[in-house]
């Protein structure tokens, strides 16, 4: 029997999902979710994470956030991509203030 999972067995099996918030080098937003957010940086910064950062590079994080399983971290992407830009940089800054 293969050890190989796909997409949605990992997905539903792991409770490791992170939400973050990349800011482009055109000063766009983009939020997304994954498991190990160093490496989705490091993939959005050589183009080959999404379409949308990949001509917009390099990218740094600004927020990241701990949610859980698959299914909270979706919830919580779809809140999130609701928020003005302004609420976004203000969720980031909440987190630089307490963690200096």
């Amino acid at each position: 029997m293969s050890e190989a999972r796909n997409e949605f067995e990992e997905r539903s099996d792991e409770n490791s999902w992170h939400l973050y918030v990349i800011e482009c080098r055109t000063g766009e937003l983009y939020v997304g979710i994954c498991k190990d957010v160093a490496q989705r940086v490091r993939l959005h910064n050589t183009g080959r994470a999404t379409r949308y950062t990949k001509y917009r590079i390099p990218v740094k994080l600004i927020y990241s956030e701990f949610c859980g399983d698959y299914r909270s971290a979706r919830k919580r992407e779809r809140v999130v991509k609701k928020f003005s830009r302004e609420k976004k940089i203000a969720l980031a800054e909440k987190i630089k203030t307490s963690h200096p």
